[in-house]
């Protein structure tokens, strides 16, 4: 073998096996696990982006023919993966994360140099470490410490979604084109409108999938990876019209950016994900669920498909359950316009919620619309809300719903909402029945 075999031959096997070693060593939890998987996925996710940056600023560059995965060798790139996601978290758990990157800067100080002449390092080659440093190990770093302590959920969740976001929208597809010939120059060579249109359409499914797992992390107190699962049964927004809405939103995408980019190996991917879901996944997804909730989840699995939304929404309160809890939304009914929304709502007859007068709430002043889920679940105020309200009504307002509540998207509606008259206003509890008595005593008086 010659030097060139020799170096990419170590650059894998090295950190495979320090990587075996130390698991066999440590036995990590199902936590740790966790942690590491995705600290891998960041990884592959991230260091083809730096691959990419450092390409284009002539950071480094690969002198290799063979076994190239978008310009980079396979063999140093899934090294460098395990390099810096599994091994962090496997030797050095406890270590500060600042720590833990000086180390690998240290070590690649020494070993970068080495990898020559299948790696050839640029004469600022450094503000390339640091860019990886700071794209690719210290996220990862912080993800699979996180994952592992359960602490940070909504950060943590976060880098969850940007993972598995760039595997399936970038690492897979590319992938696949990679082994079939395809190229992404396709998406160039159309109308700008066609790619116009076909993103917008893939905006659907992504909307749902998003709002399932802010639906996870609000209600559920987890987050979508099997390992780190919701601590309660996750009924409300899109789970009340089917079940497995990150399934569906993930098969439709992955068949969508298949058509899009022409390829019909990344729309054979979304159906092999479809496959598996309905498969071994579903069957160890049910038994899972069915331990951990019991009649609760039969009830639920009884009435939501798995694949196929509802067109009105699954409410325990509208389904026999013997102990009715029916979320409220608060309007102020002193208010003409918010007065309206409330008769809107009652004309669509909302399923498991109803409109209530927010100047009869039971135990405090209201400032903006509320909505109250009824199941202990955290209100919600405002844009937010209202976005709530129309996930009881149909598929086709709930849809609106979930893009009014997404992060950015929420705080961007209240602000519109707010400057055009819409901002809080204090509503007295009871004050609709005081001015009723009022209105009674003067009357009397009169008398």
């Amino acid at each position: 073998m010659d030097r060139i075999g020799t170096i990419r031959a170590m650059s894998l096997y090295l950190p495979l096996a320090v990587t075996v070693l130390l698991w066999l060593r440590r036995r990590p939890s199902l936590a740790e696990r966790a942690g590491i998987l995705l600290a891998c996925i960041w990884n592959f996710d991230t260091l083809l982006l730096v691959h990419r940056l450092a390409s284009h600023f002539d950071w480094w560059t690969f002198r290799a023919e063979k076994g190239l995965f978008l310009g980079m060798p396979v063999d140093l790139y899934l090294g460098w993966a395990l390099l810096w996601g599994a091994i962090p978290p496997l030797a050095f758990p406890r270590l500060h994360t600042v720590t833990v990157a000086m180390l690998a800067l240290w070590f690649d100080l020494l070993a970068m140099p080495l990898l020559a002449p299948v790696l050839q390092l640029g004469r600022e080659w450094l503000f390339g470490e640091a860019a990886a440093i700071g794209i690719c190990l210290i996220p990862a770093r912080l993800l699979a410490a996180w994952t592992a302590e359960k602490r940070r959920l909504s950060e943590r969740t976060f880098l969850q979604i940007l993972a598995f976001t760039g595997l399936m929208a970038a690492v897979i597809p590319a992938a696949i084109l990679e082994q079939t010939g395809g190229d992404w120059r396709r998406l160039l060579a159309r109308p700008s409108w066609m790619n116009s249109v076909g993103l917008q359409l893939l905006a659907i499914p992504a909307v749902m999938g998003l709002s399932a797992v802010q639906e996870f992390v609000a209600r559920g107190k987890g987050t979508p990876l099997p390992y780190d699962p919701p601590l309660r049964l996750v009924t409300s927004g899109p789970y009340a019209y089917v079940r497995n809405p990150m399934q569906v939103s993930a098969v439709l995408l992955l068949l969508g950016w298949g058509i899009l980019l022409g390829s019909p190996w990344v729309a054979a991917a979304g159906l092999m994900a479809h496959i598996y879901s309905i498969g071994l996944a579903g069957w160890d997804e049910t038994e899972s669920m069915r331990h951990r909730f019991g009649t609760a989840w039969s009830r639920y699995r009884n009435s939501v498909r798995a694949w196929i939304p509802r067109w009105r929404p699954w409410h325990p309160a509208a389904d026999g359950d013997p102990d009715p809890r029916r979320a409220r939304l608060y309007v102020a009914v002193s208010c003409l316009p918010c007065s309206q929304i409330k008769n809107w709502f009652e004309r669509r007859c909302p399923v498991g919620m109803i409109a209530v007068a927010a100047e009869d709430h039971p135990d405090r002043d209201l400032y903006r619309i509320t909505y109250e889920p009824g199941d202990g679940g955290p209100e919600e105020e405002g844009v937010a809300a209202l976005g709530r309200g129309l996930e009881h009504i149909h598929l086709g307002y709930a849809f609106i719903g979930w893009t009014m509540r997404l992060p950015v998207v929420r705080q961007f509606l209240q602000l519109i909402a707010d400057v055009s008259g819409g901002e809080p206003r204090r509503v007295r509890r009871n004050s609709r029945r005081n001015e009723n008595q009022n209105h009674e005593m003067v009357l009397s008086r009169k008398r």
